[in-house]
């Protein structure tokens, strides 16, 4: 009987030996085969070249020293940030991509990463409601209601953007880009300060955008920058970037600002593209 419960032991021990064996045997083809198809994978910067290529008109207009500059800070970009699609919305590689570049595109002047405080996009299939609220400077009184948006910058951490206005801008050419004008307002938020010259001549150019939407003229940058000095900014930097050379024939003094502001020139920049394809078709 000890014999056989001896025989039985040693089974056992031989059994679980070659268990194991097997197991790691198993293992090492399977990383390897991760190996062999990780290399099989397209490089992503070649990857992401591509989509900037087809989908991002500013790419087509940035000198090779800026294109250069883009790379990686869009990788760290898309490494760092989380997107969220709204409603089980989709966000896809691809808009992920078209969304960052745009964004990175309007630091490319400064040398510093400058989304830290940048915890996440939320990303819409079109235009979303808010609720809000306005109180009448006179009265006091609250009126709560509802506003439809393309974008909004979430306080200083989060930007909300519909898909479509952002894919649509791509080919129009009125100036409208909702990446850049969010932007815009998050980094006002999230780096105060500034040049108090500079602040004084942006409210001066404020305030002859308001006075010429007063007065019925036809304007070169959007009515709705005379909402408020804030809104002006973010409507002044698309126009920056998506039409610089009306921008700096009409406003040669706001150009010069957000010249420096941004330290970029996109005026010197060659030509776009009439447009690139939709990300969406």
């Amino acid at each position: 009987m000890a014999r056989i419960l001896l025989v039985i032991a040693l089974i056992g021990i031989v059994v679980v030996y070659l268990w194991r064996r097997r197991r790691a045997a198993a293992a090492a083809i399977s990383a390897r085969t991760s190996q062999t198809n990780a290399a099989d994978l397209p490089r992503l910067p070649g990857a992401r070249t591509s989509i900037l290529e087809r989908h991002v008109r500013l790419w087509h207009r940035l000198p090779t020293p800026l294109q250069e500059r883009l790379l990686p800070r869009l990788d760290e970009f898309l490494e760092r940030i989380p997107f969220t699609g709204a409603h089980d919305f989709a966000v896809t590689e691809t808009m992920r991509t078209v969304i960052a570049a745009q964004a990175c595109i309007v630091t490319l002047g400064h040398e510093h990463y400058p989304f830290d405080d940048l915890h996440g996009i939320t990303v819409h299939p079109d235009e979303f409601v808010v609720a809000e609220s306005a109180e009448d400077e006179d009265t006091g009184v609250v009126t709560e209601g509802f506003r439809t948006l393309s974008g909004q910058a979430h306080g200083s951490d989060r930007l909300v953007l519909s898909w479509r206005d952002v894919d649509e801008a791509q080919s129009r050419d009125d100036g409208y880009n909702v990446v850049i004008h969010e932007v815009t307002h998050f980094l006002e938020h999230s780096h105060p300060g500034g040049d108090p010259a500079a602040h004084v001549a942006l409210t001066a150019a404020y305030e002859s955008l308001c006075a010429a939407v007063d007065r019925g003229d036809e304007t070169l940058l959007d009515p709705y920058g005379a909402e408020d000095l804030t809104e002006f900014l973010a409507v002044a930097a698309e126009f920056f970037f998506e039409r610089p050379a009306d921008l700096a024939a009409r406003h040669p003094t706001l150009y010069v600002l957000l010249r420096d502001s941004f330290r970029l020139d996109p005026a010197s920049w060659p030509p776009p593209p009439t447009a690139v394809g939709n990300a969406s078709s």
